[in-house]
């Protein structure tokens, strides 16, 4: 229809043109007038010629036909993996679960692993097979303004008692402005590194000697709040402030009564909350360099203030420094090889109060001039300020995917004797030891690992022992990331 209404169109413009020119008088036009109109005519049929086979040619060429654009293939469900979070609900409320168990066996020539050679809590305490831990986590958004995260452990005493506990059930801010951010809940104090590292996450099989005496065999973690700011630096630097209850078996240098055995030389009352100053409070800063573009330097110091259960008007003080190094090439393949460094030094004053017994007891023996007391105390102790402390070093290489070597030194001393110590000698809390402790640990799959420690351990009074543990661990589902 288009090429007919143009051809048409065309023709009858000409048409025109010749009865026009045919319909004036020959005779008055000049000669050469009516040749050009000619001309024009010819022309003009040679462009409706021309137009003819343009649009035939157009006309002819066949039609490309779209195809219709397919439905989407429906999607795979993606398969689950050991180490995906187990979820329930999900979008701005959500809750993962995951579970990671800890196990050693092994065996030592101390007489004394639990508490003795060994003072972490979460340490191999005894020869053959130690559950060190089954830990169920939960973690997860609330809201859009909150996130929570919960650690409920399960263990197994040297006696083969059952132990369940909580050992962390948090909310934290998501959304405060001004770069701060709120914790509230039972949390694992921010003091040095190991403090608040779970057991899986260390590089050894044990923690290190000085955590254990000066923090105590749990670390120090209790009810309690806890604001952070991140400081608007180009680097990473971070203030913590955190408040919480200092009594307990995890406030060991605080108001722990020690389940009344005699600590320091005199026995501990754990007491109640009466006003601001029964409670423990800590600080922290913490701030990380990239030193190159293949290592990178984290350092923090940290303070922890609160009384103690020695008497009426006693405190601690504990202060720690920390730094952890760690390089890694370029061209590392999933995260191996690598070279990390940390290590942390702490140092206690301890407020130890006076103290006195019953000199009618009738369990007292004689002492010089002293009346000693079967439970091992001495009838009167004078207020003193004890002061102990102690560093570990410790060096991990990824020389291979999957392999790691360790290397690890402790070191835990006191600056005098105390009351106590001058009548019994060295006591066990305060004696000077130094442990090396070599390591190898492989990593069958992200899932797993398996892990060869030896100890190497010289305490003052008491001599040397070795010991040989065998560590390995597996995980399912997600858990909370880690703090690098």
């Amino acid at each position: 229809m288009k090429s007919h209404f143009v051809k048409w169109t065309v023709m009858l413009a000409a048409w025109g043109l010749i009865v026009g020119a045919s319909a004036s008088p020959v005779n008055a036009l000049e000669a050469n007038e009516v040749e050009e109109l000619r001309k024009e005519l010819r022309e003009m049929r040679e462009r409706v010629q021309a137009l003819e086979k343009r649009l035939g040619s157009i006309e002819q060429k066949p039609t490309v036909a779209v195809a219709p654009i397919p439905d989407a293939a429906p999607v795979a469900p993606k398969q689950w993996k050991p180490t995906d979070p187990v979820r329930v609900a999900k979008g701005a409320a959500y809750l993962d679960i995951g579970m990671v168990a800890t196990f050693a066996a092994g065996t030592s020539t101390a007489s004394d692993i639990e508490g003795g050679t060994q003072l972490g809590g979460h340490d191999p305490n005894q020869r053959g097979f130690t559950v060190q831990g089954a830990e169920l986590n939960l973690q997860g958004a609330v809201d859009p303004y909150f996130r929570g995260n919960a650690n409920i452990v399960f263990q197994l005493s040297a006696g083969g008692e059952s132990l369940i506990e909580l050992e962390e059930a948090w909310l934290e801010t998501m959304s405060l402005p001004g770069n701060f951010q709120i914790r509230a809940g039972q949390y694992l104090t921010e003091f040095g590194r190991i403090n608040t590292q779970h057991p899986h996450s260390w590089g050894f099989v044990d923690a290190p000697l000085v955590s254990g005496r000066l923090l105590g065999g749990d670390g120090v973690r209790n009810p309690g709040g806890r604001l952070s700011w991140l400081v608007p630096t180009p680097f990473y630097s971070e203030l913590f402030f955190g408040v919480q209850n200092s009594q307990g078996e995890t406030a060991h240098s605080f108001r722990s009564d020690h389940e009344g055995e005699a600590f320091l030389g005199r026995l501990h009352d754990g007491g109640d909350v009466k006003t601001a100053g029964d409670m423990l409070y800590t600080t922290r800063y913490a701030v990380s360099f990239d030193l190159s573009d293949t290592q990178t330097l984290l350092a923090g110091a940290s303070s922890a203030f609160g009384p103690n259960g020695s008497g009426a008007d006693t405190d601690t003080q504990i202060y720690g420094v920390d730094a952890y190094w760690k390089w890694k090439p370029a061209n590392a393949n999933a995260g191996f090889p690598f070279v990390s460094w940390q290590t942390e030094a702490m140092l206690r004053r301890y407020q130890a109060g006076a103290f006195s017994e019953n000199l009618h007891d009738s369990g007292a023996v004689g002492f010089g001039d002293r009346d000693l007391y079967s439970d091992g105390l001495i009838n009167s102790v004078g207020q003193e300020t004890l002061t102990d402390w102690g560093v570990y070093s410790q060096i991990l290489y990824g020389f291979h995917p999957r392999w790691v070597g360790g290397l690890r030194g402790d070191y835990v001393t006191h600056t005098k004797l105390g009351t106590y110590e001058t009548v019994y000698g060295s006591d066990a809390e305060r004696a000077t030891r130094w442990r090396i402790s070599p390591n190898l640990t492989w990593f069958p799959t992200e899932f797993s690992k398996i892990r060869l420690q030896y100890n190497y351990d010289d305490r003052s009074g008491i001599g040397i022992d070795h010991s040989v543990w065998l560590q390995f661990e597996f995980l399912l589902g997600a858990h909370a990331a880690h703090k690098f």
